[in-house]
């Protein structure tokens, strides 16, 4: 099984190479860091690692370091003596590890799952435990860990309607590497049959949450003050703002075009877009003012930028990691990938800052949580861009309306915290009995 792999993954690797080379150069910034990829090490990792109790956490992008972060700060002072390795997979992900977490936790790329290099990796680390966040299943690496006997856990972890029926499907193949996780928890019970169902053993997989809920609280300091931001650039503080967040292809255009009809009736209207995928943002560029749109991009506002009112119309906003700062002052927040892709984009973050929200049908990639959201009045699905400007016509016209829906929206990210706290005590016991201290619950100030 284990050469079958291999053989398929140099063939579809070989294959693949050249767009998987040609996304890194476009999302920038992929020289720094290159070599771990390869699991090429710099002398001062090594250095770092030298004699070290460690425990290694893997988040793929940006999504997955939100929760990461909030799962290493809990951990932290319950296991004061371990070295945390942090890797991912994108550059962009790799940005928010550094600008989120401090110069002592190690930050790397997680290495291609080919062979050779998975070892020289793992034997670099000797992690005595890992985390994967999110279900991110490598198998080369999972084997590799499995033969060292290193506790494996997934956290966070969830099958989509995509990848549940690939999974089943490849049983031969995942069916041990998901029996290998010492402990799964998972967002909810339906999760945790699908985890069951595909391998997983059912003493390990533990239904303790949603760790987006925790990861949504702005908490970390302001970094931005987008108040300031948008006066600069002409918008009134008694603007209303729609801010568009993780936008794909497609929902970026039909939304500026809804806003220039709804500023007939608003004419305080701001248009905030927030692509998913920044490195978009330049051929977005090209066709907003090939439709008139006057915008600005996020980066091109400095601190000497003062334009007049209604000089532009639009920010789009081509920066990572800034997105919950934009919805604070948000009057309403549509979701993205929910009205011209599949999937969906996170509710959660908006919902922590009591936002009103609208969303399109396609909400598959948290269909619990939007259940959830629903049920509890405190979001707006709609099922089509007709419905979409209709949705944001009522709810600009009443802020009774918006308070309503982001007060229900608070409540339920409040009814949902402390999934981090149950993740981290999953883990902990594993640690213990690998001889690290764990400073008992009680005892922390």
């Amino acid at each position: 099984m284990r050469t079958l792999y291999n053989i398929l993954f140099l063939v579809f690797f070989a294959l693949s190479s050249p767009y998987y080379f040609w996304r890194l150069r476009r999302r920038g910034d992929w020289v720094r860091g290159f070599g771990q990829r390869f699991a090429i090490y710099d002398p001062s990792v090594k250095q770092a690692l030298t004699n070290r109790d460690i425990i290694w956490v893997h988040a793929v992008s940006v999504g997955e370091v939100n929760l990461c972060t909030q799962l290493i700060h809990a951990l932290e002072p319950r296991a004061p003596n371990l070295k945390i390795v942090v890797s991912c997979t994108t550059t962009t992900g790799m940005a928010e590890l550094r600008r989120r977490l401090p110069t002592h936790i190690t930050k790397i790329y997680y290495p291609l799952d080919r062979r050779k290099f998975v070892r020289r990796a793992l034997a670099q680390f000797d992690p005595k435990v890992i985390v994967l966040v999110e279900a991110e299943i490598w198998p080369n690496f999972l084997w590799r860990a499995r033969d060292l006997k290193i506790p494996l856990f997934l956290a966070n972890a969830r099958l989509s309607d995509r990848s549940y029926p690939r999974y089943k499907k490849l049983g031969w193949l995942f069916r041990p590497l998901f029996a290998s996780f010492e402990g799964v928890g998972c967002q909810n019970e339906e999760d945790a049959q699908r985890l069951r169902a595909v391998g997983c053993r059912p003493e390990t997989v533990q239904v303790v949450g949603n760790l987006k809920f925790d990861a949504a609280k702005l908490s970390e300091q302001r970094k931005l003050d987008v108040r300031g931001l948008l006066r600069q650039i002409g918008v009134a503080d008694d603007a209303l703002l729609l801010v568009a967040g993780s936008t794909h292809d497609g929902e970026e255009l039909l939304l500026a075009d809804m806003a220039a009809r709804l500023r007939q009736k608003f004419p305080k209207l701001f248009l905030i877009l927030v692509p998913r995928h920044f490195e978009r943002c330049n051929d977005l560029g090209q066709k907003l003012k090939a439709r008139g749109v006057k915008f600005i991009l996020r980066n091109a506002v400095f601190a000497n930028t003062q334009l007049r009112a209604g000089e532009v119309d639009c920010l789009v906003v081509n920066t990572t990691g800034e997105l919950k700062f934009f919805y604070e002052p948000a009057s309403v927040v549509f979701v993205g990938k929910s009205l011209m892709a599949i999937g969906g984009q996170n509710p959660i973050e908006p919902g922590a800052q009591g936002k009103a929200i609208v969303f399109g049908p396609h909400m598959e990639n948290f269909a619990d949580i939007t259940r959830t959201f629903l049920k509890k009045d405190a979001a707006v699905q709609v099922k089509n861009a007709e419905q979409l400007e209709l949705a944001l016509a009522e709810l600009l016209a009443n802020p009774a309306r918006r308070a309503e829906l982001g007060g229900h929206a608070l409540d339920v990210v409040a009814e949902n915290l402390g999934a981090v706290e149950r993740t981290v005590e999953m883990i902990l016991p594993h640690l213990a009995r690998r001889g690290i201290y764990i400073v008992p619950k009680k005892a922390r100030p």
